[in-house]
């Protein structure tokens, strides 16, 4: 069984986090092995940023590392508050960890912030929020990242996007990365797509 830890932020977006909570879910239930994504934050409650309440299952501090083969990282909006607990220490750490133990690392669009800032995408490709005037863009390359213009950008155990719309194209890659390509297209397939 693999383990994924959905590293959740205060004010993250829902449907990005759900993207990877269903296509790894369908993937444990019609797929070759059992994966389990785990809910995991700073916080005991989150406000998501539309602005439902989320009962994560762990909190950080709860976490080692150990009992995890990847970590995903929805992104949010500055309003909604993500950036407080997203470019915080404790985030910033568990990223460096499980990058330092070439675990996957997945984030969609603004969820590539907090893992730039944390400094393991340094001289690596990435993206982000391609809207805004280009201002996520900039910012993850003020972080030392190479910006790339592509939805979806693959650079060893890392995987950025752009916008929500990426959200499962991020989540089957992740997938992929933690079983294989068969299991992604079994996976595809449960859950209707062509």
């Amino acid at each position: 069984m693999k383990r994924v830890l959905l590293l959740l932020s205060d004010g993250f977006e829902a449907y990005e986090a759900a993207a990877f909570s269903d296509v790894l879910g369908f993937a444990s239930t019609f797929g070759e092995e059992e994966i389990e994504v785990i809910t995991v934050s700073l916080h005991p409650q989150l406000q998501c940023t539309f602005g439902f309440k989320v009962i994560p299952e762990m909190l950080l501090g709860e976490v080692q590392d150990d009992d995890f083969d990847a970590v995903a990282v929805p992104g949010g909006f500055e309003q909604a508050g993500f950036y407080n607990d997203a470019y915080s220490d404790a985030f910033g750490d568990v990223l460096r960890r499980f990058a330092a133990a070439g675990k996957p690392v997945a984030a969609i669009c603004t969820g590539a912030l907090p893992v730039a800032r944390s400094g393991v995408l340094q001289g690596r490709r990435a993206t982000t929020y391609h809207l805004l005037d280009g201002r996520r863009r900039r910012q993850l390359a003020e972080m030392g990242a190479e910006v790339v213009d592509a939805p979806l950008v693959r650079d060893g155990c890392f995987v950025t996007s752009t916008s929500p719309a990426t959200a499962t194209d991020v989540a089957f890659t992740l997938l992929e990365m933690l079983t294989s390509t068969e299991n992604v297209r079994a996976t595809r397939h449960a859950m209707g797509y062509s």
